[in-house]
């Protein structure tokens, strides 16, 4: 994402036919005071958030949360739990219309795992199986190992990769340039008749962690059993292959499909005082892979897009749309909680003023990403100013994300938090993500940012144009 750095206010010109709210023309100097009026409840949510009584409290609501629920991946008893908890929670929180939406999610169980190193030493590896993968026969798949840095050195070698666990030591250059081999590792090999992959783990730094995540099949490739490993032992099995040792490895791997089953996106509100139709949503996903706690990805994200609404409700505060709070269900399956919300709510589209969605940690906030017209844009920038007392009024490039690209793809305006995600991929998929990662003053801050730009969208008198 690139910033942003100058933008020229121009005029709004009127929505589309039959919207309210476009009774006339509305200049950009109009927008500016209509938005510099908010300059005092921006303030006041600022100083509830990060220096009183709210000060925290997503924090300890969070902790507690993980700490009792644990990981929660898609179909588990652990989401199950999780939703009936936050459920209870909204409801005592004094939301209005809390309520569940029932969706069909994957259902998959890692089972016991296990990659141990026969040749040239004994050695156990340390890996997580990726989600769907196949398992191996009871007994394993024992193989020699050929390790190959990229898809192009694979299939040169493919002669080579036949009968063999191939281990991928990508480097890592970025999270969307190196996640293609977790989720691709399996079926190029299977192209090349492999009988398993170990993929490197995405991440620019590691401590002998493997990271799961989401691995994708295709119909005409066999599947074969695929895991991640650590950075170190990938790099170790390079090192070793390089010199022209033979390297065996026997794989075990339990893992099991089941058939979809039933869970829900949890939703709350508070109801617009003037457009209860106009719906400014704010979102993060409550399930988690099955490894860790949750607590960065996304329990941060879930439970900052809660706080706004409690922070909203407890200044006494009611906007004229209705602000929407959703926690999404198997967002680490692609969106399938996500895809069915908008294939149940896509026919009032039109309803929607803006979604937003935070799912890459609660570290500290630098702005916001946004997607959506010059002219809506033009109007963030000057609602970002009203963060000036912590210094978060920065715009950056493509405000989307899994849960809310749906939406934005049909035209809707999307913001995602944009924060300092310096080391999110150190913890994220593995066993660190866990509470330790979350700083309260981080995630307070955090909580202000989402809660004022969600506040004041859903307050204004004209909508965000398209």
């Amino acid at each position: 994402m690139k910033f942003l750095f100058l933008i020229t206010f121009i005029h709004i010109l009127p929505q589309c036919s039959g919207n309210p709210l476009s009774r006339h023309h509305t200049t950009s100097e109009e927008i500016k005071r209509e938005i510099a009026r908010y300059s005092d409840i921006a303030k006041a949510i600022i100083n509830l958030a990060v220096y009183g009584n709210a000060q925290n409290r997503s924090y300890e609501r969070l902790a507690r949360f993980v700490d009792t629920i644990g990981p929660r991946l898609s179909g588990s008893k652990n989401l199950e739990m999780a939703i009936k908890y936050i459920f209870n929670a909204l409801q005592e929180d004094g939301l209005e219309n809390v309520h569940l939406e029932p969706v069909k999610v994957p259902h998959w169980e890692r089972g016991v795992e296990s990659a141990m190193m026969l040749a040239p030493r004994s050695y156990n590896i340390s890996i997580l199986g990726l989600g769907s993968s196949v398992a191996t026969p009871p007994e394993g798949i024992t193989a020699e190992v050929l390790v190959v840095t990229s898809f192009d050195e694979l299939h040169k070698r493919a002669q080579d990769a036949k009968g063999k666990i191939v281990v991928y030591n990508q480097p890592y250059i970025s999270y969307e340039e190196t996640v293609k081999y977790r989720l691709l590792g399996a079926v190029e090999a299977g192209k090349v008749g492999a009988v398993a992959s170990l993929i490197r783990s995405v991440t620019s730094f590691s401590i002998n962690s493997p990271h799961t995540g989401l691995q994708k099949y295709q119909f005409d490739v066999p599947k074969i059993p695929t895991a991640c490993i650590s950075v170190e032992d990938a790099e170790m099995m390079a090192r070793v292959a390089s010199r022209g040792t033979k390297i065996v490895v026997t794989l075990k791997m339990g893992a099991k499909t089941y058939p979809d089953a039933t869970s829900f996106n949890t939703v709350a509100e508070i109801v617009g005082s003037k457009y209860p139709e106009q719906v400014v949503l704010v979102s993060g996903h409550l399930d988690s892979w099955d490894v860790g706690q949750g607590a960065m990805d996304d329990g941060g994200g879930a439970f900052i897009s809660w706080e706004a609404l409690s922070l909203i409700k407890e200044l006494g505060l009611r906007p004229k749309r209705t602000l929407r709070l959703v926690l999404w269900t198997a967002e680490e399956q692609g969106g399938v909680g996500a895809q069915q919300y908008y294939q149940l709510h896509k026919v009032n589209i039109s309803n929607y003023d803006i979604v937003m969605e935070s799912d890459e940690g609660t570290f500290t906030p630098m702005g916001l990403a946004f997607t959506g017209s010059d002219k809506a844009r033009a109007i963030l920038k000057e609602i970002m100013q009203l963060l000036q007392p912590i210094n978060v009024t920065n715009i950056y490039e493509n405000g989307g994300g899994t849960d809310i690209d749906f939406w934005v793809r049909d035209g809707v305006p999307g913001a995602s938090l944009y924060d300092d995600i310096s080391k999110y991929f150190w913890f994220h998929h593995s066993q660190g993500d866990t509470m330790t990662v979350q700083d309260p003053s981080q995630m307070n801050l955090c909580a202000a940012v989402w809660t004022v730009i969600s506040y004041v969208i859903a307050d204004m008198e004209e909508r965000l144009p398209r």
